[in-house]
């Protein structure tokens, strides 16, 4: 137990009640200077005192013990673990924003490849033709689906702007399915 503390702690009650010492003196039955003492950290009260001034003040007798108030502690408390939720968070978002951007660049290299494949009809026609130009749209999909989350995840894109997105994709599947067509026709 810390004496200063708690006769800190004592002064502080008082003065918020708007009590001098000689009034708790005359409340609780002692001397003005006991009362001076408490504060001061010189001495302590009685168990029987601590008890009734806790009650008298409406605070934990725990509170006074410890020589401070649970809404203090509580909001430091709460304080540092917002503190080291946040920094947590955003730990997580950089390790997520790097895997994003990982999968973005291996996506990209995998989407332009097969994109080469296509365009220059490097594999032939038929079964490999039509497996390459899945590929392309399922690795352009996922592409885009790693983007988007990677801009949400930076706050460049809204949650709303995803309805739009999607149609954006839309169109480009069908474009792009346009130009295989069209690429079969001629070639």
């Amino acid at each position: 137990m810390d004496q200063i503390k708690i006769g800190a702690l004592l002064r502080d009650l008082r003065k918020e009640h708007n009590l001098t010492q000689e009034e708790i003196a005359a409340k609780f039955g002692v001397s003005q200077r006991s009362v001076s003492r408490w504060e001061n950290g010189n001495t302590m009260p009685d168990i029987s005192i601590l008890i009734e001034l806790a009650d008298f003040y409406n605070v934990d007798l725990r509170e006074i013990l410890n020589g401070e108030r649970k809404a203090v502690n509580m909001d430091a408390d709460m304080k540092e673990t917002l503190v080291m939720v946040a920094d947590y968070t955003r730990e997580e978002k950089k390790k997520l924003a790097k895997s994003l951007i990982a999968k973005i660049c291996v996506c990209a290299v995998a989407f332009i490849i097969l994109g080469i494949i296509i365009l220059f009809d490097l594999g032939g026609s038929g079964w490999w033709r039509r497996t390459a130009e899945f590929c392309f749209i399922i690795g352009a999909t996922y592409e885009v689906c790693n983007l988007f989350e990677f801009l949400q995840l930076t706050g460049k894109i809204s949650k709303k702007s995803e309805g739009k997105v999607i149609a954006v994709i839309i169109v480009i599947f069908i474009a792009m399915n346009l130009a295989l067509a069209v690429a079969d026709h001629f070639i």
